[in-house]
């Protein structure tokens, strides 16, 4: 196995995870990056207000033995 087949077969180097399969048109491929986008955001929305929330609450207070 080649170095390049490598990479390859474990979804390594340039452009991983992001190739079109051949049987997907132009428009399916932009479908799926809209919505893979609007759920980065929806997950980042979630984790600015994890944080939000975090910098609000006192800390818990922990027992000390």
């Amino acid at each position: 196995m080649t170095h390049r087949e490598h990479h390859k077969r474990c979804g390594r180097g340039p452009g991983r995870g992001m190739r079109a399969p051949f049987s997907v048109n132009r428009e399916e491929w932009l479908e799926r990056l809209e919505e893979h986008q609007r759920d980065l955001e929806q997950r980042t929305a979630d984790v600015a207000d994890l944080i939000r929330r975090l910098r609000q609450d006192p800390a818990p207070q922990t027992a000390e033995a």
